[in-house]
């Protein structure tokens, strides 16, 4: 009985039909032009005939009767195409169509149109890779096949590469284990057996991102005297299975190692194992990587290790050689002719009395057990440690703190008063106590809160315009409130409302191996070791510096909050024009200031960029030298022709003749349009913009875009 019940589907009858008793439906929810063109629909047809029928419906008269002719409701672009075909002569007009003929009322024409459009999956760039791969086998070029399906050249020479990644990661990928992106970076080389190492090497790790993956297939060699194989060193690597290519005619300095991949994974290997011995010293934690972005240690307070205290002899014999050499000095000041032993027995005293300023340095053990270090490589490839941080959840807290993160400025002003915290103190003395009389012993009340505000607005008024008329002091309190932002992380201890802003910029690769990071480090360093190590104290050292001293350490902690950066979510035109007129007063140049551009910055600039600041720096005579270079060979020639050229790119220079209008036009509005420059490459879709084809030099990108090649009709 149920297998009687089930009804039977009958299949709309498909049917040749002339076309002109065709009429095209009002009733097509079709509105949006999109893909292909109604002409390059007509051409694509005109070539390989009607791939896909019209759905169709009769039209009825008013009795219902069908009048032969039939309305298009589904594949009206089709329609329209064949009706071009028919204009241009290459189709009859009574030329017969396949049509599936919908009959049935159940459904509307629009239902009919709506499911043809939102049921039509779009191809899967997958199986697109390999739809031009197998024409390009069948010896179609790249020109041929973009003619044949109205894409550029670029785009399909672009899709080719995709489709000779790995075959096990293509796999993969239509598992949807992989992501287009990562898809897009492996497909930079051609040695499947590299890819599939390097997926091996991170898919089973937190750095999966595309940008990863290109530098460990881009950087298929790594010089010898790069930090990472130097930490290594070369009997490691090839123990390992490494292979190192040498130059048996040229100087190579050591060489090439071939396998960045096992180069860096012996680089991990011993850090961490390094990193383990130095936390064995007594630190809390360590973290170890090859390096660490610019500001990694913002917010964390720093301990230093104190030399070792002399003992009463090695004190003694301090003493009596400073009296000796004083001696010696002032003889050596007052002799007429210099005399050779008296030089040379100073410089045997002052060795010995370096000797013991300079003896060994120790860090408490308590404040090493809250602290902890960072572990990296130096540019020689020397191990670099960078130890005695404290994080903030690591600071010891005690329950006679008065103020603690985050309390407000009443919070703040409680101190020395009853254990429950109520009591308000001003120049040492409570004001209000909210437990009543009780605290009292002769009946009298605290001052109400609304006049003890009143009172001490007045003194607030008072106090400014005194320090308005002391610039010294005022200088001194506002170089207090700086520092104790700096340098002293839970210290709110100032009555001046002044704070600081300080961006790191950590997603600035190598910003911290610059030599402004570093000197700016060094610079805050020396201050750090000199400042008192509680907030307490340092009224007291301000007070006790020289005005040269002083005007220094506010000029570092100011320097710290400056922000030139240009970021497009970020629209702080008149903060950057400002920062012009910073950089005029101080007669800066980045020149001078030592940026010189790299063969890795002109590597991230397109070929056509590249010769433009050739063109600029050199003439138009060295640009062409360069003009049919390889990408990579280029920036290296490149960086060659400007060295000394004092060529900077726009965002580096000073002196503009127009200021763009706002900040997310800052950089773009002074450069040239990027597809005029590019040619070809303003044609590439969106998701292949960024990379780099090796074969070819031309841009690749990352994202994603979809052609509709199956529903072009």
């Amino acid at each position: 009985m149920a297998k009687n019940a089930i009804q039977k589907i009958a299949m709309n009858a498909a049917e040749n039909i002339p076309y002109d008793k065709l009429v095209l439906s009002q009733k097509n929810v079709r509105r949006i032009k999109d893909g292909l063109s109604i002409e390059q629909l007509a051409e694509d047809i005109g070539r390989r005939k009607l791939i896909q029928s019209l759905n169709v419906r009769p039209v009825l008269d008013g009795e219902g009767e069908e009048t032969g002719t039939f309305e298009v409701p589904a594949g009206g672009r089709r329609y329209l195409a064949l009706g071009i075909l028919i204009k241009q002569k290459r189709l009859a007009k009574n030329e017969p169509i396949p049509c599936v003929v919908n009959r049935r009322q159940e459904t509307s024409a629009e239902e009919d149109s709506l499911a043809e459009n939102l049921r039509r999956a779009d191809l899967h760039p997958l199986d697109q890779f390999r739809a031009f791969n197998t024409l390009s086998d069948q010896g179609l070029d790249p020109d041929e096949i973009g003619a044949r399906f109205f894409v550029s050249p670029a785009t399909v020479r672009q899709r080719l590469r995709l489709a000779s990644v790995s075959p096990k990661l293509l796999e993969l990928y239509e598992k949807d284990e992989i992501r287009l992106e990562q898809i897009m970076a492996f497909s930079i080389s051609d040695d499947h057996a590299r890819q599939e190492q390097v997926w091996e090497r991170i898919s089973g790790s937190h750095s999966q991102e595309a940008y990863y993956i290109r530098r460990l297939l881009t950087e298929t060699t790594v010089r010898a005297d790069d930090r990472r194989a130097v930490y290594v060193g070369a009997e490691a690597y090839e123990a390992a299975g490494g292979v190192i290519l040498r130059d048996l005619f040229e100087q190579d300095s050591g060489g090439w190692f071939q396998d960045a991949a096992l180069l860096e994974q012996l680089v991990f290997d011993r850090l961490k194992v390094d990193a383990e011995a130095i936390r064995a010293e007594g630190w809390k934690w360590v973290e170890a990587a090859i390096s660490f972005p610019y500001g990694h240690t913002s917010g964390m307070r720093r301990i230093y290790a104190e030399a070792q205290e002399l003992s009463a002899e090695e004190i003694e014999r301090y003493d009596a050689l400073k009296a000796e050499y004083d001696k010696l000095d002032a003889d050596y000041a007052a002799a007429e002719d210099a005399d050779e032993a008296i030089e040379a027995k100073l410089d045997q005293l002052g060795a010995e009395l370096d000797a013991i300023d300079d003896r060994p340095q120790s860090y408490d053990p308590a404040q090493k057990a809250i602290a902890g270090a960072f572990v990296t490589l130096a540019a020689n490839g020397e191990l670099q440690v960078e130890a005695g941080f404290v994080r903030s959840e690591d600071e010891p807290r005690s329950e006679t703190d008065d103020v603690g993160e985050g309390e407000d400025a009443e919070g703040q002003a409680r101190s020395n008063g009853d254990d429950d915290g109520d009591t308000v103190v001003v120049n040492g003395k409570p004001v209000n106590d909210s437990s009543g009389d009780d605290g009292e012993e002769d009946g009298i009340k605290p001052l109400p809160d609304r006049l003890v505000f009143d009172l001490t607005a007045q003194r607030t008024l008072a106090l400014r315009n005194a320090l308005a008329g002391d610039v010294d002091i005022a200088f001194l309190a506002a170089l207090h409130a700086v520092v104790l932002q700096v340098f002293y992380r839970f210290a709110p201890d100032t009555c001046l409302e002044i704070s600081l802003k300080s961006g790191s910029f950590s997603q600035v690769d190598g910003l911290a191996e610059t030599s402004w990071a570093k000197e700016i480090a060094e610079r805050h360093e020396t201050w750090d070791r000199d400042l008192p190590d509680e907030a307490d104290g340092l009224w007291d050292f301000l007070l006790g510096l020289d005005e040269a001293s002083r005007k220094a350490l506010f000029a570092h902690c100011v320097s710290l909050t400056l922000n030139a950066v240009v970021e497009p979510w970020n629209r702080r035109a008149k903060a950057l024009a400002h920062a012009d007129v910073l950089g005029r007063s101080l007669q800066f140049d980045m020149v001078d200031a030592g940026w010189t551009p790299t063969v890795e910055f002109l590597g991230r600039l397109t070929k056509a960029r590249i010769l433009q600041a050739v063109r600029e720096a050199r003439g138009a005579d060295s640009a062409q030298l360069i003009d049919n270079m390889k990408k990579d060979i280029m920036a290296r020639e490149a960086a060659r022709l400007l060295e000394g050229s004092n060529w900077l790119p726009e965002p580096l220079r000073l002196d503009v003749d127009e200021v763009a209008s706002d900040a997310g036009d800052a950089v773009a509005g002074e450069m040239p349009d990027e597809a005029a420059l590019d040619g070809d490459a303003a044609e590439l879709p969106a998701f292949l913009a960024d990379a780099a084809d090796p074969s070819s030099g031309e841009p690749v990108t990352d994202g994603d875009e979809t052609d509709h090649l199956q529903a072009a009709q």
